[in-house]
């Protein structure tokens, strides 16, 4: 499939909601990152659409959740659908999100893992015995909690993973027996769309456990913050936005996932090829939109001209392109707004003093190139903060103490890395680094859908994975027997 063929099938889309369609009249427009190409229309939802959304999901709620094996066959069901419909959702996900279609395809691949570890997660939901005669004021009773479902949860979702994101949403919320209502990012909701058709349509979800509502954060995001019946926010975005969410909704539990600018150490005794190749991937798939982008390079001072040489050599042999050709590594930036920032800071670093050892300008269709950057410094926005864009840094240090101390340097903290074969530095770095995981020599970029993902400080507040997001979306109960 081409861009041009992706847009000569543009079409409306609906919404799942309740038990039917929701269309408004008003429409958003989706368009291609790469070369803006109409791919369809949702509906632009208001205000007062999030509260149908919201009662419909109540009512739902009043109803009663499903048994912890109903909700796992559902999720069962959902990721055999997807299994089915990898290809699809890739291309969906590529023309959308101008996600290169073979990154696209692993998005979708990891999206069946989602859904797997969350049926997991609703077969094994318990509470726990509390050990009553532990104190005389105990004695002769029995206790144990229930974990029962928090309430309705909002879900707002980001562009840059447009179905595992949403999967990570969804899936834990049904296991957890939570109603959703759902606001995908407006760049790229077709997926999340497509993702509750198949959940409702083939999968057995009943009607009204999903509602989707499309539109801007200061119209359909606001209404879902500030809703006095949604129990749990989970949002994925940025600090500053998250942040804002925060504060507006003191009496909720709101879940956070946020950014980084994901630092890895080269040690003198770390496989530094290795290392090269897996960062000239980690700091340039989807063009860096990750928050765990591989972007702070600290090489050791006696590796660090052989590594940016392997780097650099890897790095200028990734293809640029449209993300629908399956030769593509890098594409577009998910709007030239962001591309110009990147740009911008690409060029302030290199005033800096900064050297571009490649990259650094645009393609002939206007697409920022994959850049490496050498000699950064700390004080650079390049550095500082999240670049969401294809650009990898390089630093030099001295001793591992320097490194750790740059690497913690920073006011996210989602995750960190080190290449090293020593056992001694590789703990030191695990104690050391002040972030949410610490991979040993893995790159920072690494994520498997099961592991307890999530941050500290401007990284955000909660771990994700169906398992924790399941414990954040349901309470304990505790049930006393007087003996």
């Amino acid at each position: 499939m081409t861009q041009d063929h992706a847009a000569r099938h543009a079409r409306d889309h609906s919404l799942p909601f309740g038990d039917g369609r929701l269309t408004t009249g008003e429409w958003i427009e989706v368009r291609s990152p790469y070369d803006d190409a109409l791919l369809g229309r949702v509906p632009a939802a208001t205000a007062a659409h999030v509260d149908e959304a919201v009662a419909i999901a109540r009512e739902v709620r009043a109803a009663g959740p499903l048994a912890p094996y109903e909700r796992a066959e559902i999720l069962d069901r959902a990721a055999t659908a997807l299994a089915a419909r990898v290809d699809e959702f890739a291309a969906i996900v590529a023309a959308e999100a101008a996600k290169p279609i073979r990154t696209a395809r692993v998005e979708a691949q990891r999206a069946v893992s989602t859904f797997q570890f969350a049926a997991v997660a609703a077969r094994t939901l318990a509470g726990e015995v509390v050990p009553m005669d532990a104190s005389v004021a105990g004695a002769g009773k029995l206790a144990f909690t229930l974990r029962v479902p928090i309430g309705v949860v909002g879900a707002i979702s980001p562009f840059n993973f447009p179905l595992n994101l949403v999967a990570h949403k969804l899936a834990p919320a049904i296991a957890a027996g939570c109603p959703v209502v759902l606001k995908p990012a407006s760049q790229t909701p077709v997926s999340a769309i497509r993702l509750v058709e198949v959940l409702l349509e083939e999968c057995g979800l009943p009607p009204g456990h999903v509602n989707v509502v499309t539109g801007g954060g200061a119209t359909v995001g606001n209404a879902i913050v500030e809703h006095d019946d949604i129990a749990m926010i989970t949002f994925t975005g940025s600090p500053e936005v998250g942040w804002g969410i925060r504060a507006k909704a003191p009496r909720k539990k709101v879940g956070l996932e946020l950014g980084n600018n994901a630092p890895v150490i080269i040690e003198p005794s770390g496989d530094w090829e290795t290392a090269a190749a897996k960062i000239s991937v980690a700091g340039f798939s989807h063009a860096g939109q990750s928050c765990i982008s591989t972007q702070r390079v600290y090489v050791h001072e006696s590796l660090v001209d052989g590594f940016t040489e392997a780097l650099v050599a890897r790095v200028g042999q990734l293809v640029v392109g449209d993300p629908l050709d399956e030769a593509t590594d890098v594409s577009a930036l998910i709007s030239r707004n962001e591309r110009d920032r990147v740009h911008g800071w690409i060029d302030e670093a290199r005033a800096a003093g900064a050297t571009v050892a490649c990259g650094g300008d645009l393609d002939p269709d206007g697409v920022l190139r994959p850049t490496v950057l050498t000699g950064v410094t700390a004080d650079m926005k390049v550095c500082a903060q999240e670049v969401f864009g294809p650009v990898v840094g390089i630093a030099a240090y001295r001793d591992l103490d320097d490194a750790l101390r740059a690497a913690n340097d920073t006011r996210y903290g989602l995750q960190a890395a080190i290449f090293t074969q020593r056992l001694d530095d590789a703990l030191e770095a695990a104690r050391t680094l002040d972030f949410g995981g610490v991979c040993i020599n893995e790159v920072p970029t690494f994520r498997a859908d099961q592991q307890p993902y999530g941050g500290l400080r401007d990284s955000g507040n909660t771990r994700e994975g169906p398992r924790y997001a399941v414990e954040e979306m349901t309470e304990a109960r505790l049930v006393i027997f007087n003996g």
